[in-house]
């Protein structure tokens, strides 16, 4: 018998329980849902309700519950799944700055997410990689541009992470909490961005009230606001507890102060480093960790910790009401996805296997890419004239994986660099040449190259920087970086290009900032394509050559070098990332040119002062008074005025908008309290303070490029 029709037979059979509900709506209300949760639990054994708090559920064929995998992966298109729609990697969607075009991003990643699942299940399969819960995004603050998996993030602001996590969320699950598409989840909760290598014991202690409140927990905040279904806690110590065992981050912070009603899930592994030897060591024994962990709020275990559950139940460190609790949460779940008991009417059932990698969604591969791409320098040679006699050189030009980013899914084509300015350019473009490698010389001349143009596709790649890797390479430690500046060969291979007499236009492929200083002045131009995505060398192209005009902004400081940066594993933010930092560093964050240029006027601001509950409008003039049609991110900072210890300044709002040569956008903010709190150190709340406050408004986070209006907050 199919697991299928084995479902019907099991809820045939239980008259008056769960059969008694109404399945022939599209989806069940919440009154049905937690009357099927009711009707389970009471079937259940104790040893039954265990296994379903683990990532990989098997089947309880009486009670008509099947065969469950919670791990799966969608950080920029559905991940490690086959055939996938692979957008640019999530700090280059970050740069795009386009909260909109994202939640429809998502929409789609989230419609080819449940066509797999529709698929796989249609065929009685059951796998890991084939359910419909994902875990993503990832909403860690990127905190130091050497954690490697800071490119799974988006970037180093915490209202630009929420807000762009936030659309994630609302594109994967759909408009109807009662009736996600698939469910998503916030990520790793919380205090936790590196070092990778010691994340099994690190201790993220001594974190002042304000970095946390300010700076680590928004994105989080903003996430649960959104009604994201799962939340992750992280492998590392939050003052002395291990994350998946904190009452503090779980309970208190979580659940009682924001009312977070959803499930709570281990990062992989996470509740086994509560007693490994070689781990946190904080429990004696996996039923000791194992009991903590579900107490403290952790439903679902991905590992196998909670195997010893019933041994903590019979040792009396655990009673079955808690781990009640937490079942009724996986079950709720399950049964609203559509997972358990799906309705025949329901209509997530009839999305095909045939949208996936359709041509709308890899029209829209390319859309997120060339929005993604940030110009940081060009002192006129940009955009290049089409036929223009260029060499293509550079380890990232040929490098169709490193496109993918990490947590990636398969393309059913990958537009390489070097392909896009074929394509482009016929028979402008020389021979491709290497030159160098990203780590090894390839002993060649840069004088050989018959081209006076050189467009270097250069950078790293995600097989130096990602998660806990096993291998390291000189200036990376197991995914890690040890220094920021690009790898020393590519170093030296650029200057010999100058020394050669070249113009340079440097197309930078990575996923966190690279130190610049030496290089910045050698190059005529320079193009940040972070890990593009399938459709990657296309969009390098339409820039280059000005079919796309780029408007992407820096969501991550690029400082000048490695000694800019404070010691990595101080998690103080003093120091870090444009609200923070003193020095000037090479690029800003929210950095990023156009070929267009755009005229801010003065802002009107409705009022002087902000009342208690109140609202005022902001209207910010743009111009365009290039000669093209382009988009212009119009960014929106907070200060306080006077002494004050905090941020130098804090984004509080964004608008990318597209604005036609000659043109001139109204560009509208709300401003409310919610535009100016910020942790208060003399009573714990995060609050708005009562006081003078700057609104800084432009195109850039830098102050030169900042036009500020002052308002009272009452």
């Amino acid at each position: 018998m199919s697991m299928i029709n084995l479902w019907k037979k099991s809820m045939l059979a239980m008259a008056g329980g769960l059969c008694s509900l109404s399945v022939m709506a599209g989806h069940l209300t919440p009154a049905e849902v937690d009357a099927k949760c009711d009707s389970l639990m009471a079937l259940l054994t104790v040893d039954e309700k265990i296994s379903l708090m683990m990532n990989d559920s098997p089947a309880i064929d009486r009670v008509g519950i099947p065969k469950y995998d919670w791990w799966n992966e969608a950080l920029h298109g559905v991940g490690r799944c086959g055939l996938a729609t692979v957008f640019p990697q999530a700090i280059g969607l970050a740069a795009t700055w386009d909260d909109d075009a994202l939640q429809q991003t998502f929409g789609m990643v989230g419609d080819e997410a449940r066509a797999k699942y529709n698929y796989y299940r249609n065929n009685n399969s059951f796998e890991r990689y084939q359910g419909l819960t994902f875990w993503t995004p990832n909403v860690n603050i990127f905190r130091d541009p050497r954690w490697g998996r800071g490119q799974e993030t988006y970037g180093e602001d915490p209202y630009l992470s929420g807000r762009m996590g936030s659309a994630v969320v609302r594109g994967l699950q759909g408009d109807d909490p009662e009736a996600m598409k698939v469910m998503a989840c916030a990520k790793h909760y919380a205090v936790h961005s590196g070092p990778e290598w010691n994340r099994h014991t690190f201790d993220a202690k001594d974190i002042n009230y304000a970095d946390l409140y300010d700076t680590y927990l928004p994105a989080f905040k903003a996430l649960v606001d959104a009604g994201v279904g799962q939340v992750m806690c992280a492998y590392n110590r939050y003052e002395g507890e291990p994350c998946c065992g904190s009452n503090r981050l779980l309970q208190q912070i979580l659940r009682d102060d924001w009312g977070y009603k959803g499930l709570v899930v281990s990062d992989c592994g996470a509740v086994g480093d509560f007693f490994y030897d070689w781990a946190h060591k904080t429990h004696p024994d996996a039923s000791t960790a194992s009991a903590a962990a579900v107490i403290a709020g952790t439903d679902l275990e991905c590992g196998d910790a909670y195997r010893n559950l019933r041994a903590a139940l019979d040792k009396g460190l655990i009673d079955e009401a808690a781990i009640d609790k937490s079942v009724r949460r996986v079950l709720h779940a399950r049964i609203a996805l559509g997972e358990l008991f799906p309705s025949p009417t329901d209509e997530r059932a009839n999305t095909s296997i045939d949208i996936v990698d359709s041509e709308r969604h890899r029209q829209a591969a390319l859309d997120m890419a060339r929005k993604s791409m940030t110009l940081l320098k060009n002192n006129g040679v940009l955009p290049l004239k089409h036929g223009a006699k260029v060499t293509v050189m550079g380890p990232n030009a040929v490098d169709s994986t490193m496109m993918w980013g990490n947590y990636n899914g398969f393309p059913s084509h990958t537009v390489t660099i070097l392909e896009g300015i074929q394509k482009k350019n016929g028979a402008g473009v020389s021979p491709y040449v290497a030159g160098c490698g990203h780590i090894e010389s390839l002993d060649y001349n840069p004088a050989d190259v018959t081209s006076d143009v050189v467009i270097f596709v250069g950078g790293i790649s995600p097989q130096f920087e990602g998660e806990e890797m096993t291998e390291s390479y000189e200036g990376f430690q197991r995914g890690d970086r040890e220094i920021i500046e690009l790898p020393k060969v590519q170093r030296e291979f650029l200057r010999q290009l100058k020394k050669a007499g070249k113009k340079i236009i440097f197309v930078n492929c990575s996923g966190s900032a690279i130190g610049l200083e030496e290089e910045a002045p050698l190059c005529d131009a320079i193009l940040q394509a972070w890990y593009p995505g399938q459709a990657g060398g296309d969009a390098v192209a339409d820039v280059i050559f000005g079919d796309y005009n780029p408007a992407g902004r820096l969501p991550v400081t690029f400082y000048k070098s490695t000694a800019q940066l404070p010691d990595y594993q101080d998690y103080s933010m003093e120091n870090r990332t444009y609200r923070f930092m003193k020095d000037e560093p090479e690029f800003v964050f929210g950095h990023g040119l156009s070929y267009s240029d755009f005229k801010y006027g003065k802002a009107k601001l409705s009022g002087k002062v902000l009342a208690k509950g109140g609202k005022l409008k902001l209207t910010v003039p743009v111009a365009n008074v290039g000669k093209m049609d382009g988009d212009e991110v119009v960014q929106l900072y907070m200060r306080r005025v006077g002494d004050y210890v905090g941020p130098v300044k804090s984004l509080r709002d964004f608008k990318r908008v597209g604005i036609k040569a000659g043109e001139k956008a109204e560009v509208p903010f709300v401003i409310d309290e919610d535009t100016f709190k910020a942790y208060n150190t003399e009573n714990g709340t995060v609050e708005a303070e009562a006081g003078e406050y700057e609104l800084l408004y432009g195109g850039t986070s830098a102050d030169k490029g900042l036009k500020s209006i002052k308002v009272t907050v009452k």
